[in-house]
């Protein structure tokens, strides 16, 4: 809504010239409706300031943009005669707008390729004091919709420019001048040459040009034919348009400029011809063009009769001053006004059937463009429905192949699977006839022990002789020979319980190292494997103090680290096929009562072959096997079997030995650590005295064994146990004497001392790990008898 303000609410101390930049949007008029209701009165003058931007290409009738230079000169040219008419139409509502405000207006139209520097250079050139311009809409001013004009220009401005910046009516933003103008001014200088050529002339404009002629009464025409040539003379103005109302009828309120339509011919558009002739000419009837408006255009409506009876006051006064002028003046002076208006009305006659005639081209060339797009579109609209129409069938088909792609696939892996299932039962079925005949004929390299001997010696598998259960099945502890034992009872529902008992004992009984858990018998009919009881539990148990059992030294741990890898290294280089570990894990570790450690738990190891051991030392199998997180990636997801897959869990274990934390995501901690130098924090707080910088070496080897990729990981022999042997010897160099007792020389038969009471009441005796899970169960793994189910085939 407009604010409806009087005269004489205007600030009156406006000084200077006022410029209002206008275009085609709404923001002009706001910032025009503003500038005439708060900065400036009543016969003053503002300059309307149009940036028209220069024009490189023009539209093609299919829609396209075609540069100027490629078409020929006289397209050209009508396309710039017709940009000039519209820039002239776009002045005609701000111009009517002033004049029914009764204030002068100068239009004024640059053109330019960028818009804000056009106005900073015209505003500094011609000292104009205050700048209204209208801020930019979603669609940006003068149509740059990446550019705000109006904050370039208020930046930009000179610093003796007040610049306001107008938004729907009111003011947005206000940069004002930091120092007076300088006095000398083009533009004001032109201007008030203008206005005193208009003040002399005012006289002769006000009364069309009869004032000062001798009475006409005697020679007076007749009333209808004035009447019909000042009708003739006002028909450019009076004509009607297309929507059947003439300008002259025009009622204009006062809260709004927006009037002109864009279906209304405009009277530049319409007239070019005798609108330039005028504005070239400036006689004195028609002198100052630029201000001319709707209300010129009524005043030139208002009939003869104004006319006539001025006219007739003229004679009147003529009669009383006969002595001034003769009467054959006057009618030569009839006669050269008649004439002068004959040719005018001629001119008009000329140039509306020109416009006419151009207009009439220019609806047919736009009716033919109109036709040619909607052929255009037509023939497009086509092409994109029969594009989707083969698309859609497209997918159809596409959508039916692989239908009929996974149902065969499915009926394929079912079949596969039935195919896999009667494989599996056959060979289950034959290694169970292998394992029994193995049992029965091959030469045994272990003690037989009978079911009664175990039964008598676990007291029929009590309870209280239990010491842990795992996935193999349950282990008791007790004396057989006079010595303390541990002995694994395999459960019957254990998963590839059979084979993995075989497998150990196969094992077990061909090897002996000092790192070794030492197999002292087996009872092969039931399942049962008699090993040496191992005082200390496991490693797992050690780290994590279960049982409130002491911390362990920096020193034991250096040590336990170099025997498990020589141990690990005696797998490795058996003959005539390597021997890979598979699940090596600190629960596997077991301590006697020395703190000597030995590996256990090779039920998952598997013999690679001697070709693959040799050449590529990976061996490809069906199944993975070992626990989560010390399990080789690459052998999880590729079933490629070598003696690096060991390393890997080797690497996760040494971790665990010096931070004694859980094995997930330990690497990735243990590294940014490291990277952050904040490796002590990573160390076991129990202990005090960590040699930082051999921790920190034995960290980075770790970190080496647990790479992803089985190539980035060094070899067992030749790199990671010479570091290892290097710190066992450091760390016997600074162990107290008293737990140098259980070093690696010390006799790997030791556990045949005897156990007294005290042994056997130890919590540590309960906590012992012989298996990788403490996780209990039900003693109905046995018959009702209390004996293990005898294995037959």
């Amino acid at each position: 809504m407009w604010l409806n303000k009087g005269n004489s609410e205007r600030k009156d101390d406006a000084r200077g010239l006022v410029a209002v930049a206008i275009d085609k949007d709404k923001g002009s008029q706001y910032s025009l409706k503003w500038a005439v209701d708060h900065i400036l009165g009543k016969g003053q003058t503002v300059i309307l300031i149009h940036v028209n931007q220069k024009a490189s290409t023009l539209p093609s009738p299919t829609g396209s943009q075609v540069s100027i230079s490629d078409v020929r000169d006289d397209v050209a040219s009508t396309y710039r005669q017709e940009q000039d008419g519209q820039t002239k139409e776009l002045f005609l509502p701000f111009r009517c707008f002033c004049t029914r405000k009764d204030i002068q207006c100068k239009d004024v139209v640059i053109e330019d390729v960028d818009i804000a520097k056009a106005l900073i250079e015209y505003v500094s050139h011609n000292v104009i004091e205050n700048l209204v311009v209208g801020a930019s809409t979603k669609n940006g001013f003068m149509r740059f919709k990446s550019t705000d004009v109006a904050t370039t220009v208020s930046k930009g401005a000179p610093d003796f420019c007040t610049v306001y910046v107008i938004s729907k009516g009111k003011i947005s933003s206000v940069r004002s001048a930091s120092r007076p103008a300088p006095t000398v001014s083009p533009l004001r200088n032109q201007l008030q040459a203008q206005n005193q050529l208009s003040i002399k002339s005012e006289p002769v404009e006000s009364n069309n040009s009869y004032s000062s002629r001798a009475p006409l009464s005697p020679f007076e025409p007749p009333r209808n034919s004035i009447h019909s040539e000042l009708e003739s003379m006002k028909s450019p103005f009076t004509r009607r348009g297309l929507n059947g109302k003439s300008y002259g009828e025009i009622s204009l309120p006062d809260s709004d400029i927006s009037f002109v339509s864009s279906g209304r011919p405009s009277v530049d558009r319409m007239f070019p011809p005798i609108y330039d002739h005028l504005e070239s000419s400036r006689t004195p009837r028609l002198s100052n063009c630029s201000d001319l408006d709707l209300q010129s255009f009524e005043s030139v409506q208002s009939g003869p009769k104004s006319d006539l009876h001025s006219m007739h006051g003229i004679s009147s006064f003529s009669h009383e001053s006969d002595s001034s002028q003769t009467m054959e003046d006057v009618e030569a002076e009839m006669r050269r006004l008649k004439l002068e208006l004959k040719q005018t009305m001629d001119m008009y006659s000329t140039a509306c059937k020109e416009a006419l005639t151009a207009k009439q081209k220019a609806r047919e060339l736009h009716r033919w463009k109109m036709e040619e797009e909607r052929r255009l579109e037509e023939a497009r609209l086509a092409e994109e429905a029969a594009l989707a129409i083969a698309e859609k069938e497209k997918a159809k088909c596409k959508a039916a192949i692989e239908a009929a792609e996974a149902a065969q696939r499915i009926a394929e892996l079912e079949a596969q699977k039935r195919l896999n299932a009667e494989m599996k039962a056959i060979k289950e079925s034959e290694e169970r006839k292998k394992v029994l005949e193995s049992l029965a004929h091959k030469d045994c390299r272990y003690r037989k022990y009978t079911i009664e001997e175990i039964e008598a010696a676990t007291e029929y598998f009590s309870e209280t002789r239990k010491i842990g259960e795992g996935g193999y099945g349950p282990v008791y502890k007790c004396y057989l020979d006079h010595t303390p034992v541990a002995i694994k009872v395999l459960r019957p529902d254990a998963a590839q319980g059979r084979q993995q008992f075989q497998q150990e004992v196969e094992i077990l009984s061909c090897i002996r190292h000092p790192n070794m858990v030492l197999l002292l018998g087996a009872c092969p009919e039931y399942g049962c494997l008699v090993y040496e009881y191992m005082a200390n539990g496991s490693l797992e148990d050690r780290l994590f103090r279960r049982g409130n059992t002491p911390v362990l030294s920096w020193q034991v741990r250096f040590r336990i680290a170099a025997e498990i890898g020589t141990g690990l290294l005696f797998l490795h280089q058996t003959k005539p096929e390597p021997l890979v570990h598979r699940d090596l894990k600190p629960a596997n570790i077991l301590l006697d009562r020395n703190y000597v450690s030995k590996i256990s738990d090779v039920g998952l190891a598997r013999l690679v072959p001697p070709n693959v051991a040799d050449n590529v030392t990976q061996y490809r199998m069906t199944s993975t096997a070992g626990t989560f997180c010390y399990i080789d990636p690459e052998y999880q997801q590729t079933g490629m079997l070598g003696i690096k897959s060991d390393i890997y869990s080797l690497g996760i274990m040494f971790l665990q030995i010096i931070t004694a934390k859980p094995p997930m995501g330990l690497t990735h901690h243990v590294e940014h650590a490291i990277e952050k130098g904040k490796f002590t924090e990573m160390l076991d707080p129990a202990v005090p005295d960590w040699p930082i910088e051999e921790a920190l070496c034995f960290a980075k080897l770790s970190l080496r064994c647990s790479e992803l990729r089985r190539k980035d990981r060094p070899d067992l022999g030749t790199e990671v146990l010479p570091e290892l042997n290097r710190l066992r010897n450091l760390a016997e160099e600074n162990m107290p004497n008293i737990v140098l007792v259980g070093s690696a020389s010390a006799s790997p038969n030791h556990s045949n001392i005897s156990m007294n009471h005290d042994i056997l009441s130890d919590p540590q005796f309960v906590q012992s790990g012989y298996e990788s899970s403490r996780s209990r169960s039900s003693a109905s793994s046995l018959s009702v008898t209390g004996r293990p189910p005898r294995i037959d085939g």
